[in-house]
């Protein structure tokens, strides 16, 4: 791979998508080229697979069918589109990717890290981000964040608990993986998260 990868990560609330978006229009800019994709999602047929995960009416679904699914929609979404774009020197940032599968279905969900990974080994295989940043915020300021955006999907229907559960798994993936992943302040400005965002980069020499 000759491009580079950079996640973003966190809770939902936290300012993934926007942070997302303002790295992407922040490196054009500067003239790097850049690809904005996400997960679940990212081509026609994770998209697909994304519509099943986020129905709020699949409240049967079970915890090892979600990661499945989840794991299935980023097989796709790498082959078609993540791969071809690093390989043609772009870099890519995508909204989530494997952490988020760790956070929410191995630990929220309580069928631990290690049988999540196994699930997404091979749908991974040895295409791992060379940057995450995790978007960490207070359950308060993210609830009102995505009580403020209106509809709402399958997990934003959860629980306290859950949410809080989410959290403490980004923060233990965080401890797993210090090298690759770094923390920010989800509950700053718009501005500062992106500059924060562009520090790290700069700091990791991705810039």
């Amino acid at each position: 791979m000759t491009g580079t990868f950079i996640t973003i990560e966190g809770p939902d609330g936290a300012g993934k998508t926007t942070a997302a978006a303002d790295l992407r229009n922040r490196l054009t800019a500067m003239g790097v080229p850049c690809l904005l994709t996400r997960e679940p999602g990212g081509s026609a047929i994770a998209e697909q697979i994304r519509s099943i995960l986020l129905n709020p009416e699949n409240t049967a679904m079970d915890p090892v069918t979600e990661a499945i699914l989840y794991a299935a929609a980023r097989r796709q979404h790498l082959m078609e589109v993540v791969r071809p774009a690093l390989e043609a020197g772009m870099t890519v940032i995508c909204d989530r990717f494997v952490d988020s599968s760790l956070a929410y279905q191995g630990h929220a969900r309580g069928l631990g890290f290690d049988t999540v990974w196994s699930i997404n080994e091979p749908a991974v295989q040895d295409l791992l981000p060379d940057l995450t940043i995790l978007l960490d915020i207070e359950d308060e300021q993210a609830l009102a964040r995505i009580q403020a955006r209106g509809q709402l999907d399958r997990f934003d229907l959860e629980g306290r608990d859950f949410r809080k559960q989410v959290r403490e798994g980004f923060l233990a993936a965080l401890r797993r993986f210090p090298g690759r992943i770094v923390r920010i302040d989800g509950s700053q400005t718009r501005e500062q998260v992106t500059e924060a965002i562009l520090r790290v980069c700069r700091d990791r020499h991705i810039l």
